[in-house]
C-alpha cells in the first residue's frame, strides 16, 4: 500500500479515536472541565501526564537539536527530566493537598490577595502562550508534510482539530484523549528507532545501538558520526561547543521551569488523593523515560542517515555529492513543505552540504568551485519525521511516525490551552470580576476563552521565534522566573506575604521578558531586536533561553526584600501553610 494511503489510515484512525473519546467524555460541569471530576486512576493519570509533558518539542524538536548540536543538546534531557523529578517531589503532592482547581487559585488563596491571583494569571498566560507557539510549530510541520499541504494550512488544520476535542471535553476529555495519544506517540517513536538501530548497528535497542559498532565497517557509531561531520567542516558531534556557564544556567532554567509549568501541575489535581498524586508522578516518570532514553540515539542516527543520504560517495570530495536531479523521493516531499530548501549556487547540479563558516574547510571547498552551503534550509524539527523516510523504512512505519508526531503536538497543546482557559474563566471571571455567574455560564466562558487562546496561538505560530524546542525553552524560562518561585515560597515559607509574592512575580517575569525582547525582539514583528543575538553579546554569556535562572534569582531576592518591608502574614495563613505541608488527606475542591 502506498505511503499516502497508509498515512491517511493511521492519522485518520487516531483522530477518529480522539474525537470519539472527546464525545464520550464531554464535560458537563466545571469540576469535570477543570479537574476531570478528580476521579482519574494514578496509572492513567501518569500516562496522560507523560503525553501532556512530551510535546512536539520532545517528540519532534529535541532529537532534531541533538542531531545538529550533539552533546550540547543534552541540556534538554537533563533539564526536563530533572525538573519533572523536582515537580513530583516538591510541588505536586502539596498542591493536590491544597485542593484547588488552578495554580492562580492557589496563589490567590495562599497569599490572601486578588492582586496576587491576577498577576499569577498573567504569568501563566504569558508562559503558556509561548509554549503553545512551539506546539503549533510542530503541528504545522507534521500536518504540512503528511497531508501534503503548506505549513500554514497544516497549522490551521491542526488548530481546528485541537479546538474540537479540547473545547468539548475540557480536562475530562483531554485526560482520556492524552492516554490514547501517549500509546500512539510512544509506539511511533520507539518502533522506527528499533528499525534504524538494527540497520546501522545490528542492535534492536537504540540505547545500546548508540554506543555499538556500525554494521558497515565496525566503527563505533558515534566515532563514525564524528568522522562524517568533521570531514565536512562541522564541529565534532560529541564535543561541548557552548559555554559552561550558559549550559548550567540553561539546564537549571529548564528544570525549575518544568516544575512551574501550569499545564503539568494541574494534571495532579485530577486524582482522588494526595497519595495518588505521588503515585501518578512516579508512573509518569516511567512513561517519559521510555522516550527520553531513546532520543539521543534517534538524534545521532538521524544525523548520520542525513549525511549519508546527501554524501553518496567519498565524504568531503566533489564527486561524493548527490546529484540534485537524482534526489530521492523523501527529499522532494520535504521540499514541498518549504522546510527543506536547496539552492544550486555554483550551477554544477550537485548538492554541496558543508559548513561554509569553517574557514579552513571553506578554503578547500573554494578550490573545488563550491560557492557555499547549498542546503540553505534544513529545519531541525523535520528530523524525526524524515528519518524513517531517509532510512527507507516500510511505509507503515513512516505513517505511524506521522500519527505519533501529531499526537505529541496535539496532546500538549490541549493541556496548555486548558490551563489558559481555566485561568481566564475560573480565576479572572468567576473568582475576581464576575463572581455571580452561574456554573453553566462559567463553563461557557471557559470554552470561549479556549477558542480565543487557540486563535492567538495560531497567529503567533505562523511566525515562531525559533525551532519548537527553542521556543519552548523561552516558555520554560518565563515559568522559571515567575511561577516556580512563588509556588516554592507559598509552600515552604510561612513568612512570605502577599506584597513579596506580587513584587517577586512581577520582577521575575518582567526582567526575563526584557532580556528575551532585547536579544530576540518581539518575534511577531520582524527586525525589533535591540542587541545582536550572538553568544559574544549575551550578558555573561547567558542566552535568552537560559535567562529564566537569573529571573528566578531576581524573583526570590525581590520577594524577600519586599516581605521585610511590609506587614507580616496573618496567623491563619501560617496555619494553612503548615496544614498543606502535612502529607495526609486529599483536600476538597471549592467551587468559588
Amino acid at each position: 500500500m502506498d505511503l499516502s494511503t497508509l498515512t491517511y489510515i493511521f492519522v485518520g484512525g487516531s483522530f477518529a479515536l480522539y474525537f470519539g473519546i472527546a464525545i464520550w467524555a464531554k464535560a458537563g460541569s466545571t469540576g469535570e472541565f477543570y479537574a476531570a471530576g478528580r476521579g482519574v486512576h494514578p496509572v492513567a493519570n501518569g500516562m496522560a501526564t507523560a503525553a501532556d509533558w512530551m510535546s512536539a518539542a520532545s517528540f519532534l524538536s529535541m532529537a532534531g537539536l541533538i542531531a545538529f548540536t550533539g552533546y550540547d543538546a543534552s541540556i534538554f534531557l537533563m533539564g526536563w527530566t530533572g525538573g519533572y523529578v523536582l515537580l513530583a517531589l516538591l510541588l505536586a503532592p502539596y498542591l493536590r493537598k491544597f485542593g484547588k482547581f488552578t495554580v492562580p487559585e492557589f496563589v490567590g488563596d495562599r497569599f490572601y490577595s486578588t492582586t496576587a491571583r491576577v498577576v499569577a494569571v498573567g504569568c501563566l498566560i504569558v508562559a503558556s502562550v509561548t509554549y503553545v507557539i512551539g506546539q503549533v510549530k510542530g503541528i504545522g510541520v507534521a500536518f504540512g508534510r503528511f497531508l501534503e499541504v503548506s505549513y500554514e494550512m497544516g497549522l490551521l488544520i491542526g488548530m481546528i482539530t485541537v479546538a474540537f476535542y479540547a473545547v468539548l471535553g475540557g480536562m475530562k476529555g483531554v485526560t482520556y484523549t492524552q492516554i490514547a495519544q501517549y500509546c500512539v506517540l510512544i509506539c511511533a517513536y520507539t518502533v522506527p528507532a528499533v528499525f534504524i538501530s538494527l540497520n546501522l548497528t545490528g542492535s534492536p535497542l537504540p540505547q545500546i545501538g548508540l554506543f555499538a559498532n556500525t554494521v558497515a565497517d565496525g566503527t563505533p557509531m558515534l566515532t563514525k558520526l564524528n568522522q562524517v561531520v568533521m570531514d565536512l567542516g562541522f564541529s565534532e558531534y560529541t564535543a561541548l561547543k557552548g559555554g559552561t556557564v550558559n549550559m548550567i544556567f540553561y539546564t537549571f532554567s529548564l528544570m525549575i521551569g518544568t516544575a512551574g509549568l501550569p499545564h503539568v501541575i494541574i494534571r495532579f489535581f485530577t486524582v482522588p488523593k494526595v497519595r495518588d498524586a505521588r503515585a501518578s508522578a512516579g508512573w509518569a516518570l516511567v512513561f517519559i523515560a521510555l522516550l527520553y532514553t531513546t532520543a539521543p540515539a534517534v538524534g545521532a542516527m538521524a544525523r548520520l542517515n542525513l549525511m549519508n543520504a546527501i554524501q553518496v560517495g567519498e565524504i568531503g570530495s566533489p564527486e561524493g555529492n548527490l546529484v540534485y536531479d537524482e534526489r530521492p523521493q523523501w527529499f522532494k516531499n520535504w521540499e514541498a513543505t518549504g522546510l527543506l530548501k536547496f539552492e544550486d549556487k555554483n550551477g554544477d547540479g550537485r548538492i554541496q552540504y558543508y559548513d561554509d563558516k569553517n574557514k579552513e574547510f571553506a578554503a578547500k571547498a573554494a578550490e573545488w568551485g563550491w560557492k557555499g552551503n547549498e542546503m540553505v534550509k534544513v529545519d531541525r524539527d523535520i528530523m524525526v519525521l524524515a528519518n524513517p523516510e531517509v532510512a527507507q523504512l516500510p511505509n507503515w512505519v513512516i505513517a505511524l511516525v506521522a500519527a505519533g508526531g501529531l499526537a505529541a503536538a496535539l496532546s500538549t497543546a490541549a493541556g496548555l490551552l486548558l490551563a489558559i482557559s481555566s485561568a481566564i474563566s475560573h480565576d479572572l471571571l468567576k473568582s475576581t470580576f464576575k463572581p455571580d455567574i452561574s456554573e453553566k455560564q462559567e463553563l461557557m466562558w471557559a470554552r470561549v476563552s479556549m477558542i480565543g487562546a487557540i486563535v492567538v496561538a495560531g497567529y503567533f505560530g505562523l511566525n515562531p521565534p525559533g525551532f519548537a524546542a527553542q521556543t519552548v525553552a523561552l516558555a520554560f524560562g518565563l515559568a522559571a522566573s515567575s511561577i516556580f518561585p512563588v509556588l516554592m515560597m507559598g509552600i515552604f515559607s510561612k513568612k512570605m506575604n502577599n506584597t513579596g509574592a506580587v513584587a517577586g512575580m512581577l520582577a521575575g517575569i518582567i526582567s526575563t521578558l526584557l532580556y528575551i525582547f532585547a536579544y530576540k525582539g518581539f518575534f511577531f514583528i520582524s527586525g525589533t531586536e535591540l542587541l545582536a543575538n550572538t553568544p559574544a553579546n549575551h550578558l555573561f554569556g547567558i542566552s535568552p533561553e537560559a535567562f529564566g535562572t537569573v529571573g528566578a534569582i531576581i524573583n526570590f531576592t525581590v520577594a524577600f526584600i519586599f516581605m521585610k518591608m511590609s506587614a507580616p502574614v496573618p496567623a491563619e495563613i501560617e496555619a494553612m501553610v503548615e496544614d498543606i505541608r502535612i502529607p495526609k488527606g486529599a483536600g476538597a475542591a471549592q467551587d468559588h
